[in-house]
């Protein structure tokens, strides 16, 4: 599976409030969800998202609370996969189980610089950064967060994986 859009950098410790401010959480649709990613710090960064983009961000990225609406907002906005230093655990397993690749890479920030192309092996564990001619080796996903994403999200995954088990 391969991952491709330019880069759009945040920084370190953004938290899930500010992915998505609270006074959003009501909001079931996920495309009207998406318009307010990133509201309070990134004025215009839906816009810049909907053409299909990799955020690159520092540590800790998706710190806070644990709510879901967090990477289905950024997934709805456009953003194909999300490169940070490290991750808060839950935000990790909530973007894996909607399908938004999200991979851990040493020093993200230093590596790309804004609107960067961005090319992304999922299957090699390979991130290439086109534009600086750098290329990242990184733990490759395990066969199964591959699969669920595969399948757009572990309840499609769940899905496929329920009707084989009927069938025998």
């Amino acid at each position: 599976m391969k991952v491709k859009g330019k880069a759009l950098k945040v920084g370190s410790n953004i938290d899930t409030d500010v992915i998505i401010p609270g006074r959003y959480l009501t909001i079931e649709n996920p495309l009207e969800l998406a318009k307010h990613a990133f509201e309070p710090i990134y004025p215009g960064f839906t816009e810049k998202a909907r053409k299909g983009v990799v955020l690159v961000a520092g540590g800790n990225f998706g710190c806070g609370s644990s709510r879901e609406q967090a990477p289905l907002a950024l997934k709805h906005a456009g953003v194909k996969a999300i490169i940070a230093e490290s991750f808060a655990r839950i935000f990790f397993r909530n973007s894996i189980n909607i399908g938004l690749p999200v991979l851990v890479l040493k020093d993200s920030q230093r590596n790309f610089d804004e609107g960067d192309h961005v090319e992304i092996d999922l299957d090699k564990g390979i991130i290439e950064n086109i534009a600086k001619k750098k290329r990242f080796q990184i733990k490759p996903l395990h066969p199964m967060v591959k699969e669920i994403l595969e399948q757009g999200g572990l309840i499609n995954y769940l899905k496929r994986h329920v009707k084989r088990a009927d069938l025998k």
